[in-house]
């Protein structure tokens, strides 16, 4: 029993929170899931569904854009210029968000996490209004400002919803409500994949409507995300206002249950010490997040090089190839959202029973039950691999750096996209049906990388999580070698 006893310090801080029956099960608050939701409906969600929202209208399109070339010119246009404009109108997306990410980490220092989110719903209204009114005025110049846009809109989502998730949930349930940003990212890809069937809005002559509907999860976000907080870390370490921290967690976490975070939020705020928030390029020189900042770029890179992307982008080939008749591509690849959509929503259903699960066994002082806590832990790690990249930035950084983390993070998600949709041709060339096997390797070594190099950061505050890396930089100079990153007490 002693010894027993003796192994359990290790789960201590997994126990803490659970020292009475009636604080066993920790779950959100029915306000911070719905904040997760205002705050989602137009942020990744708009992302996704920009993403497959424009493969519906291709053919339709491209006949706007000869009809008006011969109108204006009075002969057709050449398919080689036929083919830059529709690719300039596609992949500009992902240049948008690249400058929406570029900008996303400093107007969510200026404006704040919320007000960043609202305020960027005026890219969206603004892209439905460009594109929808490119068909009426036969100029098709608008479609790729309007995509423009989009990205713009997208970039900044990717940036600061979760940053806003990860800065509001608590402690104990921040891997939960990171999957939200997964869920709304393949929820809107899986619902612009649906609204872009032909029994819906996939008919030639509404595709003008269909590429302005992005601006309905804009207009759902600007009337319920109002009614929230802003992040409470936001306010007290940022603002310095404590009156409107207090408030924010309570609404959050209720009165009763709002102690321990604000707690954990003033010693992030002690260890600031007034340093005021660093720049991107200022994150390269500080050699105390060197891991951190290596960790980033790692892990927004394998986000992209994964090869689902290339699967959007090039599903009519890919479908094509495996036999599936024309006319069935455009269902097959809803199935395939639908398959994403699915994977996200069972990810977060399991996460939950499976800490559930493990708090029982963990409070158990025989090795047996023990035992099935430590089994449970890696299928843990399994279930949140697909959402956990976004809420590791906020994880990673403290106050003062994460928005420069996700700025960066941010920017080398979107160069990656744009470079994987542009090489993929030339891998198929090469590989043929080999071709996927290159996605394999990336996705052996960067778990590798993982499984050596990042630290468990569940149930730690953000200061903890620090200091584990520090820990790394610690041993390092002692030993002289870089071996693989340990857990170390606190």
């Amino acid at each position: 029993m002693g010894k027993d006893s003796g192994e359990l310090k290790e789960y201590q801080p997994l126990l803490k929170d659970f020292k009475e029956p009636a604080q066993q099960i920790k779950v959100p608050s029915k306000s911070l899931l719905l904040a997760v939701w205002a705050a989602g409906i137009g942020g990744t969600f708009q992302c996704g569904y920009n993403t497959s929202i424009i493969n519906a209208p291709t053919k339709a399109v491209q006949s706007f854009i000869n009809q008006t070339w011969t109108e204006r010119y009075n002969t057709e246009i050449s398919s080689q210029v036929l083919t830059l404009l529709w690719s300039t109108i596609v992949s500009i997306f992902t240049l948008g968000g690249l400058v929406g990410a570029s900008v996303g980490g400093t107007l969510a220092i200026r404006f704040g996490r919320k007000g960043t989110l609202l305020f960027n719903n005026t890219f969206a209204l603004l892209a439905a209004f460009f594109m929808g009114l490119s068909y009426p005025s036969s100029t098709f110049e608008l479609l790729i400002v309007g995509r423009f846009l989009t990205g713009v809109n997208a970039g900044i989502a990717i940036c600061v919803q979760p940053m806003y998730i990860g800065e509001i949930a608590p402690r104990a349930l921040r891997g939960a409500m990171a999957m939200g940003t997964s869920i709304f990212i393949t929820g809107g890809i899986l619902t612009g994949q649906v609204i872009g069937l032909n029994e819906l809005l996939g008919k030639e002559e509404y595709w003008p409507i269909l590429l302005s509907t992005v601006c309905i999860p804009a207009i759902m976000q600007l009337l319920t995300l109002p009614w929230f907080p802003e992040s409470p870390r936001y306010l007290l370490i940022d603002r310095g206002d404590d009156v409107a921290c207090k408030k924010a967690l309570m609404w959050f976490h209720g009165p009763d249950k709002y102690h321990g975070e604000k707690e954990d939020i003033e010693r992030e705020r002690v260890s600031a010490g007034g340093i005021k928030p660093k720049k991107p390029w200022e994150l390269f020189t500080d050699t105390s997040l060197r891991w951190q900042l290596l960790t980033l770029v790692v892990i927004h890179m394998s986000q992209q090089l994964n090869g689902i992307n290339a699967i959007y982008f090039y599903a009519d080939y890919v479908f094509t190839q495996a036999g599936i008749p024309a006319a069935k591509i455009p269902y097959a690849t809803v199935g395939t959202g639908a398959c994403e959509c699915i994977t996200a929503l069972t990810c977060v259903s399991l996460e939950l029973s499976i800490n559930l699960h493990k708090i029982v066994y963990l409070r158990m002082h025989d090795t047996e039950h023990r035992n099935k806590a430590n089994i449970i832990t890696n299928i843990n790690v399994l279930c949140a691999v697909g959402g956990v990249t976004n809420i590791l930035t906020t994880e990673l950084f403290t106050q003062t750096s994460r928005p420069a983390a996700y700025m960066i993070g941010g920017s080398i998600n979107w160069i990656a996209f744009f470079f994987i949709g542009m090489i993929f041709p030339f891998i198929v060339n090469g590989l043929k049906q080999y071709c996927f096997l290159v996605f394999l390797v990336v996705c052996c070594l960067v778990a590798t990388y993982i499984f050596f190099v990042v630290p468990e950061t569940k149930n730690k505050t953000f200061l903890e999580i620090q200091s584990e890396f520090q820990s790394r930089k610690k041993l390092i100079a002692a030993n002289g070698t870089e071996g693989p990153l340990l857990s170390t007490p606190i």
